[in-house]
């Protein structure tokens, strides 16, 4: 459930700074300027698109990280039950057989 949620918020800001580049780029280019301002407003735009992308990928990353971290402890706690409940049945079947022989040689006295 929390990857689902990472997942749409990695699409959901992946979408959203595509959208603000293509945006950024295109008014750029279309605003009249001369060549060299225009390639300036370019690699300013293209710098804090940068800026931002690496700000988005830091979020998400910890957010996986503990999601992770999540699904490690879940895990463990899952291993954890299933040697209890292996263990429990061992002793279970050790048992048996005893109590099967005690009710067989209580029968033959």
């Amino acid at each position: 459930m929390a990857n689902d949620r990472s997942s749409c918020f990695a699409e959901a800001t992946l979408s959203f700074l595509i959208g603000a580049a293509t945006g950024f780029v295109l008014g750029v280019l279309f605003a009249p300027a001369s060549g060299a301002e225009t390639r300036k407003k370019i690699q300013e735009g293209a710098v804090k698109t940068g800026e931002k992308a690496k700000e988005s990928y830091e979020k998400i990353s910890k957010e996986a990280e503990k999601g992770i971290k999540v699904v490690k402890e879940k895990t463990a706690e899952g291993i954890d039950t299933i040697k209890e409940f292996v263990d429990k049945k061992k002793s279970e079947l050790l048992k048996k057989p005893t109590e099967e022989s005690a009710k067989v040689e209580s029968g033959k006295k």
